[in-house]
């Protein structure tokens, strides 16, 4: 099903980053790899973002203020990027979003626990991997809070860390959108992450595997 707001994993794959983010996209090209699992899910895209930051008050004078601060002012950075989550979150998530989003976990199963994982355009680049930098939720029960991590997922492109790592980068705020994966949630036996680089060198030639029980 093809919807502005909301469209499935297996619909997108690594060519789609401008609607569904990094993550998103990546997910999306796994999922159509016969013999490789993903979990059920679907992305909320960067147009359901915008549309839902065209709500948020003053937004583009924060993002001028925030352009101009020294990201060795951490102080600073720290106070408005805390100012501008809180706005975020504090707009009602669109009502043709929320309507999205609604059919979508209708057809995933309501009831299930997710994962709601933000997914920004500005991710997993040959130059910046910005693992870390945005937030996810394990373990979401019901629509309402799935919806509630959403728009949480959205603010979190101003967490500080974030920004700093964005600001140090050399990317324009204004450049970057905001994609949200929401994945059903799996039991594993273990679980963990493989970095295809040396996450301490750099060294492409070096693999390593960080992971546990659980």
């Amino acid at each position: 099903m093809t919807d502005r707001y909301v469209l499935d994993l297996q619909e997108v794959d690594e060519r789609r980053v401008a609607v569904v983010g990094g993550k998103g996209a990546h997910l999306g090209g796994l999922s159509r790899i016969e013999g490789v699992r993903v979990p059920d899910g679907f992305c909320v895209t960067t147009d359901a973002f915008r549309r839902a930051m065209a709500e948020v008050p003053s937004l583009d004078d924060r993002l001028d203020e925030l352009s101009r601060l020294d990201p060795e002012d951490r102080e600073a950075i720290r106070t408005l990027s805390a100012r501008m989550r809180r706005t975020i979150e504090e707009v009602a998530v669109p009502g043709d979003v929320t309507a999205a989003v609604t059919r979508a976990l209708g057809r995933f199963g309501e009831q299930g626990a997710y994962a709601v994982r933000s997914s920004a355009t500005a991710e997993d680049l040959p130059t910046a991997s910005f693992a870390g930098q945005q937030d996810t939720y394990l373990n979401v029960l019901g629509p309402t809070a799935v919806l509630q991590h959403i728009s949480r997922c959205w603010a979190s492109m101003f967490t500080e860390r974030a920004v700093v790592y964005r600001q140090r980068n050399g990317i324009d705020h204004r450049t970057v959108d905001m994609a949200v994966v929401v994945q059903r949630m799996v039991f594993p036996d273990a679980s963990g992450i493989l970095f295809t680089a040396d996450p301490v060198t750099g060294n492409r030639k070096v693999a390593t595997v960080d992971a546990g029980f659980g």
